[in-house]
Formats: structure tokens, C-alpha cells, sequence
């Protein structure tokens, strides 16, 4: 893959776009319940790509228990030592997590918020998504083809695109906005953060949200 050169502070929309993100409302269906569930964290990572602004995505392994074979932002449970501390806690996770998962290096990235805790109901995950600069990129793949498949740089440009935006219907019989981009499919708990992010931005382009198709066998 090609891989940017030199360092770079974080660009002003990306800085806008963050303030705006750790404040966001965050809807009925993704509030954390009162007490319960496993904490948990994961990287939004926006870089400088080839084709302008791009997202990190992984695409999970298919054997796995939770999530098997879903497109993803890295990231996963809170350890111990993280748990124990409620602010710096989720930050930690999202970075070590992208570290084991994708050979991420943390000292090349730049955390630029927090965003309010979500719920994923299917996995009882309590979920803090870290949005963060990749200032000094690096070579990225999967370190565990046991728990990850493949790793993708994917263009903001890309999921902005109507042709590539979708509606699916998920296990749970509710709507969920979803994006194809060649043979990834991002739907659920990611896709409804990407498009959370792309109004944010001002990037979102009118695109044609009653078409609405059924989640592929084997997808759930």
C-alpha cells in the first residue's frame, strides 16, 4: 500500500469535525443502558490518502464469535488496567487495540476527542469511539488473520458517494444505513457512525435512502 510521507498537524475540518462529534446526540437505539454491558472502545482514524481524506476500516475473521466477518473501526474490550481509569481508559484501548489488530504505531496518531458512550444491544458492548489524526502513517495489515481478515484505507470521498450508500434491513427487523465499496460491506454499529460523521462534516450527498435491501445470508 502507499504510505504518506512526512508529519502533518491535524487539518482544521478534522479538528471542527471532531469538536462537533464529541458533542453529538447520541440516538434512542445506541443509549447505553443504566448499569450492565462490557466496555469497550474503538479508532475512528482519519487519514491523508492518495484520494484525499480516508477512514481505517478492518474486516473481521469469520470465525469469530462476535461480529465474525464484519467491516469495522479497530478496537475492543477495556483491560483491567484501563478500566480503572475512566478518563484515559477508552484512548488507551482504542490504540492498543489497533496496535494488536492492525500494527498500528500510537505515536504516529493524534487524539482529537472522545465521543459519548453507545450501546451495541446484539453484543452488549458499551462502546467510546476515539476520533484521532493519523499524522505519520504506517504500513497497516493484519498482525492475527484469526481475528482479523484484511485492513483498508477507504476514502471519504468513496463513502460519500451516493451509488455506494444503501439501506439494509438487520437481524433486528430496524433500518440501518450501510455502504458497499467493492467487496466490503459496512452496515450496523459502524456504518451508523460513518454516517453520523459524514452530516457532521458536510460531506453527505443526497442519495436515495428507500431502496431498501435485505442483509446478505452470513452477513449477521
Amino acid at each position: 500500500m502507499t504510505v504518506s510521507a512526512g508529519s502533518t498537524a491535524p487539518p482544521g475540518w478534522l479538528t471542527d469535525l471532531a469538536a462537533a462529534a464529541s458533542a453529538m446526540r447520541v440516538m434512542p437505539v445506541a443509549r447505553p443502558p443504566a448499569s450492565g454491558g462490557r466496555k469497550s472502545a474503538v479508532l475512528i482514524l482519519f487519514g491523508d490518502g492518495p484520494a484525499g481524506p480516508d477512514l481505517l476500516f478492518i474486516q473481521r475473521s469469520a470465525g469469530l464469535r462476535r461480529h465474525a466477518g464484519q467491516p469495522a473501526f479497530p478496537g475492543g474490550a477495556l483491560e483491567e488496567d484501563e478500566l480503572a481509569d475512566p478518563d484515559g481508559g477508552p484512548v488507551a484501548a482504542a490504540l492498543r487495540e489497533a496496535k494488536e489488530e492492525v500494527g498500528l504505531d500510537p505515536a504516529g496518531v493524534d487524539v482529537l476527542a472522545v465521543l459519548p458512550e453507545m450501546f451495541i444491544a446484539r453484543s452488549g458492548f458499551r462502546v467510546v469511539p476515539v476520533l484521532a489524526w493519523w499524522r505519520s502513517p504506517v504500513a497497516v495489515y493484519p498482525v492475527d488473520l484469526g481475528e482479523v481478515a484484511a485492513v483498508e484505507r477507504i476514502a471519504v470521498a468513496d463513502l460519500a458517494d451516493p451509488t455506494h450508500r444503501l439501506m439494509l434491513r438487520v437481524p433486528s427487523g430496524r433500518l440501518s444505513p450501510a455502504f458497499r465499496i467493492g467487496p466490503m460491506l459496512i452496515w450496523g454499529f459502524t456504518a451508523g457512525l460513518v454516517d453520523r460523521l459524514l452530516a457532521l462534516a458536510g460531506w453527505e450527498r443526497p442519495w436515495d435512502a428507500g431502496v431498501v435491501r435485505e442483509l446478505p445470508e452470513g452477513a449477521a
